[in-house]
């Protein structure tokens, strides 16, 4: 049988971070005096989204270095609050472990930066599953953009029809199609119904098979 890959998100999909996400952008928010803007709908509508992408969006355009300045610094609190206290999302352990048994090669595709990645994988026990990862910092364009998705695939050595993205997010499906991929989504941070567009619709999870994945395969 020919290759075939899984490339998943991180936040949503592998481990549920939006909680410190939140409270790592309510931090930063405070700091700078906008607080106000940075409610739940806020991040609901960012949720997926490089740093770049949010914070000009919020602020506007900005230099470079600026722009640097202000996404370090929320990163930094996020990793602040986020260390040992990160945990699998349910099913997704004996996911990664069906799909490896079945010969599957796994990647991660995330728009988080690459030390958040690091200290997610880390965490868990069967971080070292992951051939390679692609993060959003590392490719030219943010979801809905499919760049992330492709470079992970480029990475595994596989063309985009020989591999299923695992997302939460809007923006990530649409990235996914977008670069030719078929998408297995989960509403674990998102209503289903924003979600409609993948293949693979599940609540969680818990009860993926590897089959189900396969079955996605053009």
């Amino acid at each position: 049988m020919p290759p075939r890959g899984v490339i998943f998100d991180l936040d949503g999909v592998i481990v549920d971070s939006s909680m410190f996400h939140f409270g790592a952008w309510q931090h930063w928010a405070r700091k700078i005096g906008i607080i106000e803007e940075v409610d739940e709908a806020w991040f609901r509508e960012h949720h997926g989204k490089r740093n770049d992408a949010i914070i000009t969006a919020t602020l506007g355009p900005l230099p470079a270095t600026e722009l640097e300045a202000h996404a370090m610094r929320k990163e930094r609190h996020f990793r602040e609050l986020a260390r040992g206290r990160l945990a699998p999302l349910p099913g997704v352990a004996a996911l990664v472990a069906a799909l490896q048994r079945d010969g599957w090669l796994l990647a991660i595709g995330t728009s988080t930066p690459r030390e958040n990645l690091e200290l997610v994988l880390d965490a868990l026990p069967f971080g070292d599953a992951f051939a390679a990862a692609a993060c959003g910092d590392e490719v030219p364009h943010g979801k809905p953009a499919p760049d992330v998705f492709l470079r992970a695939a480029e990475l595994l050595e596989l063309p985009p029809e020989r591999c299923v993205v695992v997302e939460d997010a809007p923006s990530g499906v649409a990235a996914a199609h977008s670069g030719g991929f078929a998408c297995l989504a989960v509403a674990t941070t998102r209503p289903r119904e924003l979600l409609s567009e993948a293949e693979l619709l599940l609540d969680s999870l818990e009860g993926a098979t590897s089959g189900a994945v396969a079955g996605l395969l053009r």
